[in-house]
């Protein structure tokens, strides 16, 4: 959604959405109403949401057994191992 509608009281619920590169129906924008009236009417016109397109890149994996990998810094440190989290 764009940054504006937030200040209105418009939000998406769920964030970031992404959209299978197979899917072939109409989009939809789901979007929650928090501000104080009873309702937002959205206008005809009136811009709520924003598209990005990515390209999906074409990768292979290659399955190896650990002992090939080399060692690392981080090692197998998950979430907050790095200190920024």
């Amino acid at each position: 959604a764009r940054s504006s509608l937030g200040a209105k009281g418009l939000i998406l619920p769920h964030s970031i959405g992404t959209i299978d590169s197979d899917y072939r129906g109409e989009l939809f924008v789901l979007m929650t109403w928090i501000g104080d009236s009873d309702s937002y009417t959205i206008k005809s016109g009136e811009r709520i949401a924003q598209l990005l397109i990515s390209p999906v890149p074409d990768v292979s994996f290659k399955e190896v057994d650990l002992e090939e990998l080399s060692e690392t810094v981080r090692g197998s440190g998950g979430f907050g191992s790095t200190g920024r989290f």
